[in-house]
């Protein structure tokens, strides 16, 4: 294991920001449906080549995460999609994980699915031309979840999963996501989020997962969706920085957030605030923060596309417009 090559990797990863284009088959048949489109191969295929033809991306985007159909598409003119990452300076990654599934009699918590063969598949996407990879676990909060046991599960399903992507060359992200689904309220969410990341990284060095050499995905700490009182901006940044302060250890190389079904205004406005932030204190908060965001890059040009194909330029820079401020909230410039 090469653990200056993968925390090098990670770096690349998180230079500029992370394009989760990762849906699940599932997932992009709904996605299509919203825009009255049905997902076929061939249309999923020609929707992501619109994202990854998207002159600028470069500029702005520095990883993509691909699903297993898409890692093996190529554009009209017969390039494999991670090749033409690639030569833009934007890193190829995989998803790896075959969703969530609930544990028996355990309200709603969840465990990932995707060891099977795990180790085999991370070599044939190595091939492919994969050079990172996430994994995502889910936590729901209400009166009972998540459960000891579901933190725990997930937290040596992820360390794992890290140990075994290190293994081959890989790096991983981790994504542990305290969902915002509910009416939870803004403390309620910062101890379950403190709760999760804790034993995440108390059984990353369990596993011996080098943290130098991957990348976390988590949730900002956020009021439940259906909760009246929402948290300013200025405090989901505060005490998100806060509590992750206290517990990801200075060499992560940088935190990756995930959108979790926020506006993307929202999303972008919380990442910005955060970057803010760092900037007064660089070393309080040593990583590199980021966004690793699916819905708050993409949901506007889906829209702006409605697969047809004469609206592809269109579609092009509505999606360019949003990554140029994700890159910029990345950096607290807006």
């Amino acid at each position: 294991m090469d653990t200056q090559k993968l925390a090098q990797t990670a770096k690349e990863v998180v230079s500029r920001t992370i394009l989760a284009a990762d849906e699940s088959t599932s997932t992009i048949t709904k996605r299509m449906a919203t825009i009255g489109v049905q997902s076929t191969p061939e249309i999923n295929r020609l929707y992501r080549q619109l994202l990854f033809t998207a002159e600028g991306i470069g500029d702005y985007v520095s990883g993509v995460i691909l699903y297993d159909e898409t890692i093996r598409q190529t554009t009209d003119n017969g390039v494999p999609f991670p090749q033409l990452l690639e030569k833009m300076g934007i890193v190829p990654g995989i998803k790896v994980d075959k969703g969530t599934t609930p544990i028996p009699q355990s309200g709603q918590d969840t465990y990932t699915q995707g060891f099977d063969g795990l180790a085999k598949r991370l070599i044939e996407y190595r091939e492919l031309g994969a050079r990172f990879a996430k994994w995502r676990a889910v936590y729901t909060i209400d009166l009972t979840s998540p459960s000891d046991i579901s933190v725990q599960r997930n937290a040596h399903d992820l360390a794992l999963y890290a140990l075994l992507c290190q293994d081959a060359e890989i790096v991983p992200i981790v994504e542990p996501e305290v969902l915002m689904d509910g009416d939870h309220t803004l403390d309620r969410d910062e101890g379950v989020t403190q709760e999760v990341l804790k034993n995440v990284f108390l059984q990353l060095k369990k596993y011996g997962v080098h943290t130098q050499g991957i990348i976390l995905k988590p949730n900002m700490i956020t009021a439940g969706k259906k909760n009246a009182q929402q948290a300013s901006v200025e405090q989901v940044a505060q005490i998100t920085l806060e509590t992750l302060k206290h517990i990801v250890p200075d060499n992560v190389p940088g935190i990756a957030f995930l959108s979790g079904g926020q506006s993307p205004d929202l999303a972008t406005a919380h990442l910005n605030e955060m970057n803010k932030m760092k900037l007064k204190s660089e070393e309080k908060y040593p990583w590199r923060i980021t966004a690793s965001y699916g819905r708050a890059l993409q949901g506007e040009a889906i829209e702006a596309w409605g697969g047809k194909a004469e609206n592809v330029a269109a579609a092009q820079k509505v999606f360019i417009s949003r990554a140029q401020k994700v890159y910029q909230a990345s950096m607290g410039e807006l």
